[in-house]
């Protein structure tokens, strides 16, 4: 079957709300309210399978420089089929487009991230807003992620 990326649309929310916090249950990712995916609609990115979101990305602006890739959660029965890589390629893309010069991303998947392009850097040197979204995480303040950024052209 083929999967399809696009920008998400507000008949999304649920589904990508679902995906979210499945993922976040398992330590994988941030939890998101639903009121948050409405909010920031605009900007995720969705993989649909015959009508079906299968899987979702976030590109959030930090500040003038600097973007955040979260939210990159894909179904487990279509992980490994390049869906993941399909919605970082579009959001990188995206990140282009608006003239970000560096997007990061907290994960604990950090070889996928390194994959394509993302280097380890310290957490210190991302900018303290950033971490208001840290206090919505179950691991807080034992955080396991490992910070990453990508420098784009």
């Amino acid at each position: 079957m083929k999967t399809t990326t696009r920008k998400a649309k507000l008949v999304d929310a649920k589904a990508i709300h679902n995906l979210i916090n499945t993922a976040a249950a398992k330590g994988a990712v941030v939890p998101r309210s639903l009121s948050e995916i409405y909010e920031s609609i605009r900007d995720f990115l969705v993989s649909e399978e015959n009508g079906k979101v299968v899987g979702c990305c976030s590109l959030h602006i930090a500040w003038e420089d600097l973007a955040e890739v979260r939210s990159l959660v894909v179904l487990p029965t279509q992980q490994k089929k390049g869906v993941g890589a399909k919605l970082l390629k579009a959001t990188l893309k995206e990140a282009e487009q608006l003239a970000l010069p560096r997007v990061f991303a907290l994960t604990n998947k950090p070889e996928f991230f390194q994959k394509y392009g993302f280097e380890r850097i310290s957490r210190k040197s991302l900018p303290h807003k950033i971490w208001g979204d840290c206090l919505k995480c179950p691991k807080f303040p034992k955080c396991d992620e490992v910070a990453l950024w990508k420098k784009l052209s």
